[in-house]
């Protein structure tokens, strides 16, 4: 029986491995097959989380991170969960494997993941041109063309972010109607640095070994184009990653995990929630290590609480 399970291994949830095992609570982090380190295993160089004045590689830091929870003794399992029973005081986690893990506390920790187009060479220029994330790498663009791919709120703000750094920044939208609030979309279209191309579908990137340009057709006449630019901004949304709980945990309306008040606590006792998963705005490395640092102090108080509980009940007997 484990004090506690961690689920994901992102930002969230090695910085909660971290509180926990320092807590002596021997955490128990289920990092993932194959999504092991998050969106960050991803992205190439960072450069705005606090402590690395020069930057830092996505994996360099998730690795820091890692045998920074392994020192205080975090034990990490490299498998995928495909069961959870949440209900009752003790919680248990079923494995890809077959192997079953039973704990007093949860912290889910699975983070989102971002939408792609589903072309051959997204994932091939990932960190070579293509991004997700304009807070993260817009300052590689500078004086650079980039195009921006969605029409939603998130797109207007990718693409004005990226005015900082670019000097013709696309706007490239398979519809002329977009779901962007007009403050937003108004404040994209006041910006001279920013240009619209709409009715427009990204049918290929291109580029050896860095974007050099995108292919796209014109989805009224069929009329395929070639944009060049450096840099491709995928801004369509992100998903969290709460297949595993759905109608277990109570979902909020942008479909992350509700959690009460600026807790990590959800509508299951004994289940935390943090990173990501909880966040459908900011979803920075930083934000989700300090809502890891939430989760890992709040699953660590409703233990005390139990334990104390356990002992009262013990003493009346």
């Amino acid at each position: 029986m484990r004090h506690v399970i961690i689920i994901g291994s992102g930002p969230a949830g090695y910085t909660a491995a971290i509180y926990a095992a320092r807590a002596n609570l021997a955490p128990l982090v289920i990092a993932s097959s194959v999504e092991f380190g998050g969106e960050l295993m991803k992205t190439t160089e960072v450069e705005n989380f606090p402590g690395f004045p020069e930057g830092i590689m996505g994996p360099d830091l998730m690795t820091r991170m890692q045998q920074q929870a392994e020192k205080f003794g975090a034990e990490i399992i490299y498998d995928d969960v495909v069961a959870l029973e949440l209900e009752g005081p003790v919680k248990a986690v079923t494995l890809g494997n077959g192997d079953r893990h039973e704990a007093h506390a949860i912290i889910y920790a699975t983070g989102s993941a971002y939408r792609k187009l589903g072309l051959p060479d997204e994932e091939r220029l990932s960190g070579y041109g293509v991004s997700w994330c304009a807070t993260c790498d817009g300052a590689f663009f500078r004086q650079k063309t980039v195009a921006v791919i969605g029409g939603g709120d998130s797109a207007m703000e990718e693409a004005t972010f990226l005015t900082r750094f670019a000097d013709t920044v696309y706007i490239v939208h398979r519809s002329d109607t977009f779901r962007a609030s007009a403050a937003m979309l108004d404040r994209a279209r006041a910006d001279e640095k920013i240009q619209f191309i709409t009715n427009a579908r990204v049918q290929h990137i291109y580029g050896a070994e860095l974007v050099t340009g995108i292919g796209l057709i014109d989805t009224v006449t069929g009329e395929e184009r070639t944009l060049d630019v450096q840099g491709v901004f995928v801004a369509i949304g992100a998903d969290p990653r709460t297949h595993l709980v759905h109608g277990v945990l109570e979902l909020t309306e942008q479909g992350t995990i509700a959690v009460d008040g600026r807790s990590s606590r959800t509508s299951v006792p004994g289940v935390f929630a943090a990173g990501d998963v909880v966040d459908p705005t900011y979803k920075q490395a930083i934000t989700a290590a300090g809502s890891g640092t939430v989760a890992a102090l709040d699953a660590q108080h409703y233990l005390e609480t139990i334990a104390d509980s356990a002992r009262a009940g013990s003493a009346a007997v």
